[in-house]
């Protein structure tokens, strides 16, 4: 089959499905707030947990930082691209999260993928959540190590695959906070079973960090979990972008010498870096942020729950409506779109199959009149 066959195909085959992914050109003039040409929504997509992404204090910090250093990094780390601002800021994330060592990443998947692809080799395995993210499986499968799926937080099923024989080492990896179904790992069991087993655990807490724990610390200090190798990224409640990972000493210095990601992507942008230790600060003192957004997501459940609408029992700000069918889960996204709200229709490959849905996510910059409104909306798509 030729290259143009193989890829008209395999578009066709995501038509036929209702599958096929689309970018849609938006503009954000704050944080709660999606608009084009032909319309204005009301953003319950996105991950700006805590409405930071046009806090004035991280944009001001960005511009002095872009001032300072210029708005590039030019080259990798190891050339060219290490400045104070980022030695600062991983010091700073370092001794906020209680670990040795952090290390930069241009972004949370090029940490998971470095870390890993690092760390792995012949004759080790990788153990992962079943329900894990895309960049932790796809580093697994692109390893030299074997990699075993155990059921979607499930201590018991770990359990099993760790008893099997192995000559090598063994990694353990979940998410902290699941980003499509919202629900916590539990954590202080994974951890025992890895400590029993002599195997190493890797959380990456992409969705957690800034939001829970005391501080904002994430899952880990929420649940008194401290894992071998800990992912924050910056996506999120960070309101920016890029990613961190928390380790040893001995760890670090091994990623400086193999995570090919670091030594030959060019760095975070310095003046990035700057706007990043605004945002470290205004996590550290967020605490009337994370009260408010948790007031958005009891709301939310209260009110979901008077209209009969039927939530999963998460309990953070991600709140997915599962659908199952992909063509209906498109039509409901675009019946709430019409009515002026913004919600992902998330459907397979992202999820399994047969569990398509509205993803609807929270952040502190919503108002108890954009709930109602968007529950006012669903309701009537159900009716």
């Amino acid at each position: 089959m030729s290259w143009h066959a193989r890829i008209d195909a395999a578009l066709a085959a995501r038509r036929a499905e209702d599958s096929l992914r689309q970018r849609v050109v938006l503009d954000r003039p704050d944080a709660r707030t999606l608009r084009a040409a032909d319309g204005q929504w009301c953003n319950f997509a996105g991950n700006d947990y805590l409405g930071l992404s046009r806090h004035p204090q991280l944009i001001s910090a960005w511009q002095e930082g872009a001032a300072r250093y210029g708005v590039g990094s030019a080259a990798s780390a190891h050339v060219t691209g290490y400045t104070p601002a980022q030695a600062n800021l991983e010091s700073a994330l370092a001794e906020w999260l209680g670990y040795p060592r952090a290390l930069l990443f241009i972004s949370g998947f090029a940490a998971n993928q470095a870390t890993i692809a690092a760390l792995l080799g012949p004759g080790d395995r990788l153990l992962a959540d079943k329900l894990a993210h895309a960049s932790l499986l796809e580093a697994g499968m692109h390893s030299p190590a074997t990699l075993r799926r155990f059921h979607h937080n499930s201590p018991d099923s770990l359990a099993r695959l760790l008893a099997a024989p192995t000559d090598g080492e063994t990694l353990v990896v979940t998410e902290g906070l699941f980003s499509m179904d919202g629900d916590a790992a539990p954590l202080p069991l994974l951890s025992a079973l890895s400590r029993q087993h002599r195997s190493w655990l890797l959380v990456d807490d992409a969705h957690g960090v800034g939001v829970l724990g005391e501080a904002g610390r994430g899952s880990c200090a929420q649940q008194g979990v401290r894992p071998d190798l800990l992912i924050v990224t910056f996506g999120k409640a960070f309101g920016l972008s890029g990613a961190a990972v928390l380790c040893s000493e001995a760890v670090a210095e091994y990623l400086l010498q193999f995570a090919r990601h670091l030594i030959y992507s060019t760095a975070m942008p310095p003046a990035q870096a700057v706007a990043l230790q605004a945002a470290l600060r205004c996590v550290q003192q967020g605490d009337a942020l994370r009260a408010r957004l948790q007031h958005n997501i009891d709301w939310f459940r209260q009110q979901a729950a008077a209209r009969g609408l039927p939530l999963t029992a998460s309990a953070s700000a991600i709140q997915p409506l599962i659908v199952g069918d992909n063509a209906r889960t498109l039509r409901l996204a675009g019946h709430l779109r019409r009515r002026g709200y913004w919600v992902g229709a998330i459907r397979p490959p992202t999820v399994p199959p047969g569990t398509a849905r509205l993803r609807i996510t929270l952040s502190a910059a919503h108002r108890e009149a954009d709930i109602n409104g968007l529950l006012e909306a669903l309701s009537d798509a159900g009716e």
